[in-house]
């Protein structure tokens, strides 16, 4: 449901009923929504609380004020016995964007986001396991809720020079999770700066 939503959005499509007869009307559809569903953009990102290292695609819309991201992230085994892989569902949104006079160069000075980190591991639960007193665990270890605020620089690739992609964004986003939020809001001891997290990105937009 949410790709459909998504591509209704993306996609634009106007054609009306009477420029076309019945049988292409529902082909042009049919293809738009198809098309629509292939991402728009591939991301590259360190840290983040999604992963020492994550990689991505998405889709833009709304006038490019809005994203949606599908992440995949390495989080190495450091003091664990193996690696974890987390899969992070993120939406995005920039309110504004800034061009810099004649230049290929654009600003977006506040990038606001919502994501939710899945740990694909066995370790890990949703809901506490039943060997656990009732309430023992109030958090999911599996399922973290984050917010970030961020910003953004874009540059525009000219048309003669464009072979991959037609811009290169780079951006960096601080973000934080709810139990760190819960931690700091139940221990003074925790400060506003110990619960944020920096990440690092580079975005190529394809389409």
């Amino acid at each position: 449901m949410l790709l459909v939503f998504l591509c209704t959005l993306a996609s634009g499509y106007s054609a009306e009923p009477a420029e076309y007869p019945a049988y292409d009307y529902r082909v042009e559809r049919y293809r738009s929504r198809w098309n629509c569903l292939v991402p728009r953009y591939i991301k590259l990102q360190t840290g983040g609380l999604m992963g020492a290292v994550s990689v991505g695609s998405g889709w833009n819309y709304g006038h490019d004020h809005w994203e949606t991201d599908l992440i995949l992230g390495l989080i190495p085994k450091y003091s664990d016995d193996h690696a974890r892989l987390s899969f992070t569902l993120k939406q995005n949104y920039y309110p504004w964007k800034v061009q810099l006079g004649q230049s290929p160069f654009s600003f977006e000075p506040l990038s606001c986001s919502f994501f939710v980190n899945m740990i694909m591991d066995r370790d890990y639960w949703v809901s506490q396991f039943d060997k656990y007193p009732n309430g023992y665990y109030w958090f999911s270890t599996r399922l973290r809720v984050n917010i970030g605020l961020g910003q953004r620089w874009t540059l525009r690739i000219p048309e003669t020079r464009r072979k991959f992609h037609r811009s290169i964004a780079f951006y960096y986003e601080f973000s934080t999770c709810d139990m760190y939020v819960t931690s700091a809001v139940t221990n003074r001891y925790i400060s506003f700066w110990d619960i944020l997290r920096l990440s690092l990105g580079v975005k190529f937009q394809i389409l």
